[in-house]
């Protein structure tokens, strides 16, 4: 069955692929870029989907999902960079002056990975900002050449899967994560 790539507007699906198994735990949901620090830091439990629920409600939503039928089987932030941590945060430089749309977190579900579904979902955001009126989408993945990634801090991307989707390195940054330097990636929607 192909993968449709759709904006996520509903909880239970987006739910399925970033919430924690147990609905007290207080993991990222994809928030830990999308909202201050204080208020991530006080976000505790419940109150974490919570928050995301109302963001599924909210025009744009907060990114996009992938599915396999009805099943949801990944996910990718994307949001307007001044609408997130990105806009101040000072490892990773502004190019220039643009209303640019960031990309930072790509996730699989188990058992779909190695599919094809994360150049679906590079896909799917870069429509999604460009239907929103972004002239520029960028993304800060792994510069990690050909070593392993763990899983985990995988979530950024990888440099090779934004240069297949057509983005375009345009700056170095001072963030590492995993022990790899990300990069700034840029996408020309214009």
């Amino acid at each position: 069955m192909p993968i449709e790539v759709r904006p996520a507007s509903v909880f239970d699906d987006v739910r399925t692929v970033i919430g924690p198994k147990s609905p007290t735990a207080s993991v990222c949901w994809c928030l830990s870029y999308r909202i201050p620090s204080k208020l991530n830091n006080e976000l505790r439990g419940p109150a974490r989907g919570e928050y995301v629920a109302e963001l599924c409600r909210a025009d744009p939503p907060p990114g996009v999902l992938a599915y396999d039928g009805d099943d949801p089987i990944g996910w990718a932030a994307v949001a307007p960079r001044s609408a997130t941590s990105f806009a101040r945060n000072r490892k990773i430089p502004h190019v220039d002056d643009l209303p640019v749309w960031s990309l930072w977190c790509i996730r699989v579900r188990p058992g779909h990975r190695k599919q094809g579904i994360t150049h679906a979902l590079i896909a799917g955001a870069v429509e999604f900002a460009r239907d929103r009126g972004a002239p520029v989408i960028e993304a800060y993945p792994l510069d990690n050449g050909d070593a392993r990634v763990d899983l985990t801090m995988a979530y950024a991307g990888l440099r090779r899967n934004f240069e297949r989707a057509g983005f375009v390195h345009a700056a170095d940054t001072t963030s590492v994560l995993a022990g790899h330097p990300r990069i700034l990636m840029r996408l020309d929607l214009r």
